[in-house]
C-alpha cells in the first residue's frame, strides 16, 4: 500500500484538500496530514479542522509569517525533516502558497512523487508571488492535476508531458458540496445577522494589491455603499485584519457598509449560497459563487479563475467605483443559468485513483 503525505498550511489549503483527507479516511489508505501553520499557528486553525470534522495533523510547524524568503525558507526545512523520518512515497500539495512550493521542492530532492492539486492555473502575472509559486510546483510534480481543460492546456503548452496530467475537476466542488452540508447541520448564520436570501450583497477584498493602496481601496468601498442605497439591501462585508488595518490608516468610512468580524467557513458557505451578489478580490470565492449559483463581480484586473467568467458566472471590474457598479447591475440580471466548469463533486477519488493506477 503507498503512504501519503498530504501538506497544507492556509485555511484555503484546508478546504480544498478536505475531500482528499476524507476520501483517503474512506478508503483507509496510509496517510498523514503535515500543517505548516504559514497563515495561522495549528492553535488557532485546531478548531477548523474540528469543525469540518477532519482528523488533525500529525505533524505541525507553526512557521508563522515573516518575508517570503523566511517563511519558504523555515517551511522547507521542517518539511525536509519530516519526510525523511515518515518517507512517504507520494506527497500532495495544493495551490499556489509558500507551503506548495516549499513542499514541492523538499519532496523533489528527496525523489518522493508529487501530486499537484489544482495545477495549471495562470493568472500571467508573475509580480504575483502565488504565479511564480504555482509555475515551479507544476514544472517539479510528477502527477498534475488541472480542475479543467483551459489548465490543462496551458500545462501543455509549457512543455509538461501530457502522460503526467489527468483532468480531474476541482476539489472545491466536493469541498463545496461536503462543507455546505456540513454547515446546514450545525448553523443559521442568516438568522445571526437578520438577512433574507438574495437580498444582501457579500464582500470582500483582503489582496495587497488592493487594500494597501488608498484609491483602489476607497473605489471599492464607494461601490459598494452607492449599490446598497440604490437596491436598499444590506452589504456584509466580514473584514479581514489587513484591510481594516488600511481603513483607519487611510482614514475612509465605512458608513453604510455593514461590517462584521471574519467569519469561519462553514458561516461564510452559507452566505455566498444566499447573496445576491458577491464582490470580492479573492480567487476561492470566484469559484464557489460559481459552483453555488451565486454571481459574482471580481475586484481585480486579472483571474487565474477564467472559466468562471467564460461561463457568465463572474467579470472582472477592477476597482474603479463606476466600474464596480456597472458590472455588478449587469451581473444581477444574470439567471444563474451556467455549468460549473469545475467538475461533478468526484475530483478527490479521481486524483486517488489516478495515481494507485500509475503504480
Amino acid at each position: 500500500m503507498l503512504k501519503y503525505c498530504i501538506i497544507l498550511g492556509t485555511r484555503p489549503e484546508i478546504i480544498k484538500m478536505s475531500p482528499l483527507i476524507r476520501a483517503c479516511e474512506d478508503k483507509q489508505y496510509d496517510y498523514f496530514i503535515l500543517h505548516t501553520g504559514q497563515h495561522y499557528s495549528y492553535e488557532m486553525d485546531r478548531r477548523f479542522f474540528e469543525q469540518l470534522e477532519l482528523l488533525e495533523p500529525k505533524y505541525n510547524l507553526d512557521v508563522g509569517s515573516g518575508t517570503q524568503a523566511r517563511q519558504t525558507a523555515k517551511i522547507l526545512i521542517g518539511i525536509e525533516e519530516i519526510l525523511l523520518k515518515e518517507k512517504p512515497d507520494v506527497v500532495f500539495v495544493q495551490g499556489d502558497t509558500n507551503t506548495v512550493m516549499a513542499g514541492a521542492l523538499a519532496a523533489s530532492k528527496l525523489h518522493i512523487k508529487i501530486g499537484h492539486v489544482e495545477a495549471g492555473l495562470r493568472s500571467f502575472d508573475r509580480n504575483m508571488p502565488e504565479e511564480i509559486n504555482r509555475i515551479i510546483a507544476d514544472h517539479i510534480s510528477d502527477y498534475l492535476f488541472p480542475p479543467t481543460e483551459v489548465s490543462r492546456d496551458q500545462l501543455l503548452a509549457e512543455g509538461i508531458d501530457g502522460e503526467k496530467i489527468f483532468i480531474t475537476g476541482n476539489t472545491v466542488v466536493d469541498a463545496a458540496y461536503q462543507n455546505l452540508e456540513l454547515s446546514k447541520r450545525h448553523l443559521n448564520v442568516l438568522d445571526d445577522f437578520g438577512l433574507k436570501p438574495k437580498e444582501y450583497f457579500l464582500v470582500t477584498s483582503h489582496r495587497a494589491e488592493n487594500v494597501d493602496v488608498k484609491e483602489r481601496l476607497s473605489g471599492i468601498l464607494e461601490a459598494v455603499r452607492q449599490l446598497s442605497q440604490k437596491y436598499q439591501i444590506p452589504a456584509l462585508f466580514p473584514m479581514h485584519p489587513r484591510t481594516e488595518k488600511m481603513v483607519n490608516e487611510f482614514g475612509l468610512s465605512l458608513e453604510g457598509i455593514t461590517v462584521s468580524k471574519p467569519l469561519g467557513y462553514l458561516e461564510f458557505l452559507q452566505l455566498e449560497e444566499n447573496a445576491r451578489l458577491i464582490l470580492t478580490d479573492s480567487g476561492g470565492l470566484q469559484e464557489e459563487g460559481c459552483i453555488l449559483g451565486t454571481p459574482c463581480v471580481t475586484l481585480r484586473d486579472n483571474t487565474e479563475r477564467p472559466e468562471t467568467v467564460t461561463v457568465g458566472a463572474n467579470v472582472l471590474a477592477g476597482t474603479v467605483t463606476e466600474t464596480i457598479i456597472s458590472c455588478a447591475e449587469k451581473m444581477m440580471n444574470n439567471t444563474a443559468s451556467w455549468k460549473n466548469p469545475f467538475g461533478d463533486g468526484d475530483a478527490a477519488v479521481k486524483i486517488l485513483e489516478f495515481v494507485e493506477g500509475k503504480q
